[in-house]
């Protein structure tokens, strides 16, 4: 069975920001697919989902540790380097422009640090990423990332205007069919055709 790991924050105040991108995805692709209710994992400190695409069993966890800690529930479940190939991680990316994704293994987290603490707790860069774009873009296609700490931060923890929230919940589709196809057919077949 592969994971699937949606980043983001728990709580209503944080339910639609930028940085729960992975989140939002992963509860829309839970809901299309009839997945089990999410249950409350108290151990793992995560919300919980189970289901099949396309005859492919999945475990999507939503961890509740906040951004930062997201490793403290992933290590518990991916206690050794072999179940690394059934790990895919969901999360927004601020050098994609929104609306666009891309899918890497065995990279830096790019300062991202639910990634971060992932990497740091599963002690491996060596598992497959989603990154879902969410930085503005100008009419001619150029994309407006925020700069500096503090910017980056108010620009990630702000909320999805309504359109744009759209426009990530309609990327859903298509995260479903890359990690279907991770899963069934592996990474190197799902970056060829979606990257």
């Amino acid at each position: 069975m592969t994971l699937i790991v949606g980043l983001g924050n728990p709580g209503k105040e944080y339910e639609n920001t930028r940085h729960n991108a992975g989140r939002i995805i992963l509860e829309k692709i839970a809901k299309v697919n009839d997945f089990s209710e999410w249950k409350d994992d108290l151990k793992l400190k995560s919300f919980r989902a189970k289901g099949e695409i396309d005859g492919d069993k999945f475990d999507f966890l939503l961890p509740n540790t906040f951004m930062n800690n997201s490793g403290n529930a992933v290590c518990q479940i991916i206690d050794d380097k072999k179940k690394l190939k059934n790990l895919v991680v969901v999360y927004d990316d601020l050098d994609l422009p929104l609306g666009s994704l891309k899918i890497s293994y065995d990279r830096s987290s790019g300062g991202h640090n639910g990634l971060e603490s992932i990497i740091k707790k599963v002690k491996s860069k060596e598992f497959v990423r989603v990154r879902i774009g969410v930085s503005p873009s100008t009419p001619t296609g150029k994309f407006r990332k925020p700069k500096g700490e503090e910017a980056v931060l108010k620009f990630l923890l702000g909320s999805f205007k309504e359109d744009e929230l759209k426009t990530i919940k309609n990327l859903s589709k298509k995260v479903a069919e890359i990690i279907t196809m991770v899963s069934s057919e592996g990474k190197d077949k799902a970056m060829t055709l979606y990257n």
